[in-house]
């Protein structure tokens, strides 16, 4: 019986590729022994890319709850990974800052992510790498334009 389901839609491959690299770095993370969770190692590099930024933001970007981000902070925090400091423009909102210490842990969960992207770039010549990258940017602002 032939169905008129198409499982290679862009939705289900980006979602299957997110998939297949977030199990890949939590495997990858684990046994590097870099010190963190896997959510945590996430959560550092989202805190870097995002530079200093509120708690509600960076949980909204990463999507997810608040209060699982909070937990997430939490340990990175007693670590001494970030700090959080308090909003100038909103006291009641809490910036989050990674420490020389957090930089050095992102470099050193780096060193994975780019090992996977070797793994996920496989035989791709430098010029369709450059082009998927290209296009996957495009899909992006595609979304985020006048959003």
């Amino acid at each position: 019986m032939n169905s008129p389901f198409d499982p290679d839609t862009i939705g289900f491959l980006i979602g299957d590729i997110a998939r297949l690299i977030k199990a890949d770095l939590d495997r990858r993370i684990v046994s590097a022994g870099i010190g963190v969770t896997p959510g945590e190692a996430r959560t550092l590099l989202h805190a870097a890319r995002a530079g200093e930024v509120r708690q509600n933001v960076l949980a909204d970007r990463m999507g997810l709850e608040a209060m699982t981000l909070s937990a997430y902070l939490d340990r990175v925090e007693e670590r001494g990974l970030i700090r959080r400091v308090p909003d100038p423009s909103d006291r009641r909102a809490k910036l989050v800052r990674l420490t020389d210490a957090g930089v050095a842990a992102v470099q050193a969960i780096m060193q994975v992510t780019k090992d996977i992207r070797l793994r996920a770039r496989g035989r791709m010549n430098d010029e369709d790498w450059a082009q998927l990258n290209h296009l996957l940017k495009q899909v992006r602002t595609n979304f985020t334009e006048g959003a």
